[in-house]
């Protein structure tokens, strides 16, 4: 059973920095596309940001500028360094991937437990 451990989230002020990690445990074929979503109270999911299995990113545009996804293709890891954080940013910031089990399986979206990110002002 392929798992996906997030850690890193807490309390911090504005204009104050974070960095989630995401890795995933147990075998696997391979990771496609890895990516950040956060859900605040009373709004739906939205995607943070992504990167490809090439290394290609994206970003929604609230978080262009401030936010860098990362790789570690070796650790299994996704990471999402936050800077200048705004209290804004504060959701419930999940880490997805969509990993393939076998070679001949398609690729499955898997998700993190959720990790809280609370800015204050």
């Amino acid at each position: 059973q392929v798992q996906l451990v997030e850690s890193g989230g807490g309390l911090v002020q504005a204009g104050g920095s974070l960095r989630l990690s995401c890795a995933a445990s147990v075998s696997f074929f391979s990771i496609n596309a890895m990516g950040w979503y956060r859900q605040a109270p009373g709004k739906q999911r939205e995607l943070v940001a992504g990167i490809s299995s090439s290394g290609i990113t994206g970003y929604t545009d609230s978080v262009k500028g401030r936010f860098t996804i990362s790789r570690d293709s070796a650790k299994n890891t996704a990471y999402l360094e936050m800077n200048s954080l705004k209290p804004e940013d504060t959701a419930v910031y999940s880490c997805n991937a969509k990993i393939r089990i076998r070679a001949w399986t398609g690729a499955i979206d898997y998700w993190g437990q959720g990790t809280q990110v609370t800015v204050s002002s």
